[in-house]
């Protein structure tokens, strides 16, 4: 199968996540808003209440709908994965999907914590570029370190992911040693993986102007129907500000501008919802096919697990639970 293939064929997932997170976006914006209007009605403390509210809008979709997304992105990864190493999917792909999820964590909290596993090794290793920036120039060392982490954290929720999809194609070893493979197959072929680098942030920035453009836009539209709200809300700014002695720009204090700040916000949490259902898989299948065919070529050893031991605390814990 070709990557439009496997794309196309574990689409039924991305659609299955964009409804699950419109479903968060909308109970969040619901649940914010309405702390805002009921503080506002009962003492005059709008702000107040839109923070309060927003506190726990997060609260409720991290609880309730961050479980079920991410099951269907462990299961669009498994098939993908499947796909890439096997040349096929079957004809219930969500259903196998979600099997194969079940079979290899158990419990949802299993998936996470090889994930977080995962993710804080990328992570850490990331990181030690930076103090190596410093170490070597200083400030401006340090300002390179930190431009390179920053491409970096991009490039680590791809390897993330990968390395999740390794976790599922090992699927005869332990989660825990499949992990530890999947780590060192990055630094064994990352010649071979970079060149889906350019990729990966060329589609990244492409999608963020348009998605994110055409998003703000609409949004801009339809709040600004209600002038009067974000009138009385710059107001609740200016107050709290001159209470609690707190210089605030201008700009924060304009209606207007709060108007144009809302929707890009609103434009931006869109596109981070677009772009991870839709866009982010379809970089995702080439860059997955590179690093699971590298692997298929040359899996790693245990020998090869040292080259890791000293650049990452994470990598040699988990390491250590092996033995």
């Amino acid at each position: 199968m070709n990557n439009k293939e496997i794309y196309q064929k574990t689409l039924g997932f991305s659609i299955r996540r964009l409804l699950w997170d419109i479903l968060a976006f909308v109970i969040l914006a619901v649940i914010t808003g309405g702390g805002f209007l009921l503080a506002e009605k009962l003492s005059d403390k709008g702000l107040i209440g839109l923070g309060i509210g927003l506190l726990i809008g997060i609260i409720v979709i991290a609880f309730f709908l961050r479980y079920v997304s991410y099951t269907y992105k462990a299961g669009q990864i498994a098939m993908m994965t499947r796909a890439v190493a096997e040349g096929e999917l079957p004809e219930d792909v969500i259903g196998e999907g979600k099997k194969v999820v079940k079979a290899r964590f158990m419990t949802v909290a299993a998936f996470f914590a090889v994930t977080r596993v995962i993710s804080g090794i990328f992570n850490q290793l990331g990181n030690g570029i930076v103090s190596i920036g410093e170490k070597l120039g200083g400030d401006t060392g340090k300002s390179i370190g930190n431009a390179i982490s920053i491409a970096i954290s991009v490039v680590v929720a791809y390897l993330s992911d990968c390395c999740l999809g390794w976790v599922f194609y090992r699927k005869d070893v332990k989660a825990t040693r499949a992990t530890c493979e999947g780590a060192v197959l990055f630094f064994k072929h990352g010649k071979t993986l970079a060149k889906n680098m350019g990729r990966v942030f060329g589609m990244g920035i492409a999608s963020l102007v348009l998605i994110g453009g055409v998003f703000t836009g609409i949004f801009y539209l339809i709040i600004s129907k209600f002038p009067a709200t974000f009138t009385q809300l710059a107001a609740e700014i200016a107050e709290a500000a001159t209470r609690e002695e707190i210089t605030v720009s201008a700009y924060l204090t304009d209606p207007n501008n709060l108007m144009l700040i809302c929707a890009a916000l609103a434009g931006i949490i869109l596109w981070g919802i677009v772009h991870s259902a839709f866009v982010r898989p379809f970089v995702l299948v080439g860059v997955l096919r590179n690093y699971i065919e590298s692997g298929i070529q040359d899996v790693p050893s245990e020998a090869s697990f040292a080259m890791l031991d000293s650049k990452s605390a994470r990598f040699r814990k988990l390491h250590a639970e092996l033995a």
